[in-house]
This record gives structure tokens, sequence and C-alpha cells, in this order.
């Protein structure tokens, strides 16, 4: 399972109507950090496929969004449930950081 791509277009879909947790990575292509956690985000998808929808926006391509949820610095991660904001993660983090807060938002 690879993470789902998140745009502004799709964003009210994907992650405000999901009816599961979901976590988004907001990355960009320049973003060091952002390919660190990138292999750590796409372990999560496979791992919680069908528990958690696990999703990449780009903040470039995505400003609209990355805006609208104060993203300032990247990669950050926010973990949705039932449409709002559960947790926040900024910065490369290990493992298990992620894996703790996903499993709370559960």
């Amino acid at each position: 399972m690879k993470p789902i791509t998140i745009t502004d277009d799709n964003f009210q879909t994907e992650v405000i109507n999901s009816n599961q947790p979901v976590l988004i990575d907001f990355w960009a292509t320049w973003c060091g950090p952002c390919r660190m956690i990138a292999p750590i985000v796409e372990e999560l998808a496979s791992e919680y496929n069908g528990k958690v929808k696990i999703g990449k926006l780009d903040v470039d391509e995505n400003q609209e969004t990355s805006i609208r949820y104060g993203v300032r610095s990247i990669p950050t991660l926010l973990i949705f449930k039932d449409g709002k904001i559960k947790d926040t993660i900024i910065g490369a983090v290990p493992k298990s950081q992620i894996v703790q807060k996903l499993n709370s938002a559960l």
C-alpha cells in the first residue's frame, strides 16, 4: 500500500469526510528531512492499511490547505479524526513516536 496523494481539491473528501483516522504528511521535494521520513510514512501506509488512511500533501502544489492548517515548517504530520486535527508532529521524528500518536487516534 502506498500513501494516497492529498490535494487542495480532494482534501474535503479524503480527509474531512473520512470515516477512519487520517495521517497527512505535509512535504516538499526540496525538503531533506521530508525525504528522511518518507520511507516511514510508506511503511505506515502498509501497516495501518484499513485502519488509518495515510496521505501525502505537497505544500508547494497545495498552498491553500497548508495555509488553512498553519503548516509553517515541514515535514509536518497531522492526524485527523472525525474531520478535526487530533495530533500534530513537526519534524523528522522516530517511527515509534508517530506510531504512538497514531495508536492513540484509533
